[in-house]
Order: structure tokens, then sequence, then C-alpha cells
């Protein structure tokens, strides 16, 4: 598991990289290291400015290779919320890394914790982004192999921060997220239907077998992280299975969580 200074490394680095870009006209810290420093299992969140003649996606894909070159950074999944594209890393010792790119004309807080570290925020007069659509209990992951897998790392590792915590309330909910995914896979892979759970009853003995631990039998420590490492297991069988990439690397990594 990542400690700290690690953690600290890597922002500074990262942050470094965006200073030194001439694309990019503006960084910030976001999530709870922007405010109060977080606390040990807090993962790094960062968002930055791009000028508006360069697409945001080749940057994202420039740095993309660096981290994982210099870095060891391997991506698990992509998201788009507006004008803003997020794009999740697992680095070594399970540390979590949130980048997310917007281009300079749009690029503003999103909420209280956003921290600017160098150049500027669009000003009050710019257009007002769209008010954000009705949430849901998980974020809507589409029935691509990929994103499921992904997201369900995702939850793996807010799992354990949760448990860590001794938020187990939040904890059992995002256990359960890493074992659906896992399931989804497995519907997937056994071609029956993935969506709202249709298809678990359908998957053959061997499959529901391996799900049998996956489920939190108390809210307590010991029974949280029993839950998470075999709902984790499932989840990086189904990510074998499914020939995804980087899927042995993020096994070795989420094995931290044990």
């Amino acid at each position: 598991m990542f400690n700290v200074e690690q953690r600290d490394g890597l922002r500074e680095r990262v942050l470094r990289l965006g200073y030194e870009d001439e694309r990019v006209v503006a960084g910030a810290v976001v999530g709870s290291l922007a405010i109060d420093g977080g606390d040990r299992f807090s993962d790094v969140d960062l968002t930055f400015g791009i000028a508006d003649y360069v697409r945001v996606a080749d940057v994202l894909d420039d740095w993309t290779r660096f981290l994982f070159d210099e870095l060891d950074a391997v991506p698990v999944v992509d998201l788009q919320r507006g004008p803003t594209t997020y794009r999740v890393f697992l680095l070594p010792d399970a540390l979590q890394l949130d980048l997310s790119m917007t281009t300079a004309s749009r690029f503003s807080p999103a909420g209280p914790r956003f921290r600017l570290v160098f150049g500027e925020t669009v000003g009050d007069d710019a257009k007002a982004p769209p008010p954000p659509a009705v949430g849901d209990l998980f974020i809507s992951t589409p029935a691509v192999p990929g994103d499921i897998f992904g997201w369900g790392v995702i939850y793996a590792l807010h799992s354990r921060a949760c448990i860590e915590r001794g938020r187990v309330w939040q904890a059992e909910h995002y256990v359960g997220a890493v074992r659906d995914h896992a399931l989804a896979l497995a519907c997937i892979r056994e071609g029956v239907t993935e969506v709202q759970a249709r298809g678990y009853d359908d998957l053959s003995a061997e499959t529901q077998a391996r799900f049998e631990d996956a489920h939190v039998g108390a809210l307590e420590p010991g029974a949280l992280r029993a839950a998470l490492a075999a709902s984790a297991l499932a989840l990086i069988h189904e990510g074998a299975e499914a020939r995804l990439p980087h899927a042995q690397v993020v096994a070795e990594r989420l094995a931290e969580l044990g």
C-alpha cells in the first residue's frame, strides 16, 4: 500500500508536468487534498486547463504514454462529463491518480474542493456549464468489458479506503459494487443479460460458486475485508477471461488491498 510520501511525490510530479507543458494553461488540486490535506488513504486528484487551440485528447494521450513509461501508471477507465475528460490511473502500491482536463475557455471550479496551483480559471462572466444530470447510486457504466472492469477496480480502491476510515456502511456499498461489476463481466462472458442483475441467476454453477464469499457478512472490518478480497479476486478473474489490457498488472496491484 502506498504511503503519504509516495502520494505527495506523484502529485508534485504531475503538477510539474503540467507546468512544463506549453499546451497547459492552468492546473489545480481537487478533492480532499485541495482543502484539508486529506488522510492516509486519499488519492491524487488533479485537473488542468488546456489551451483552446489544442485537442484535449491529444494532451491526455501524450501524458498517458509518459505516465506509463516513466511512472508505470496503468490507465483503467475514462469518463466524459460536460467539457471535462477524466482518466483514472492505477500506479504501483495501489496508488490512484485521477487526472482530468478541460479546454481553457471552460476551465473553472466544479465545486468547493478546488485549489488553483498555477494559471487562471475563467471569469464569472463565462458561459455557465449545463446543470448536472440526475445522479445514480453508481456512475453509469456502459456494457463494455473494459469500462466495467475499470470501474470495478476504482470501487475496490474506494472500498479499502472506507474500511480503513471506519465508514462501514459506505464500505459495504462499494464492496457490493465490486462484486456486481465482476458479475456483470461474468454475464457478458457467458452470454446472459448483464443489466440490473437479470442474468445473475442464469450464470453457471461454477461461476456462481466463485462469488460465494463475495457477500458482506457483517459490518465490521474483518468481514468487509474478506468480502472485498473475494470480490476483487472475482473481478480480476473476469478481467483476465476477457483478455483486457493490463489485467495482470492490475491484479498484482489490487493484491496490495489484502
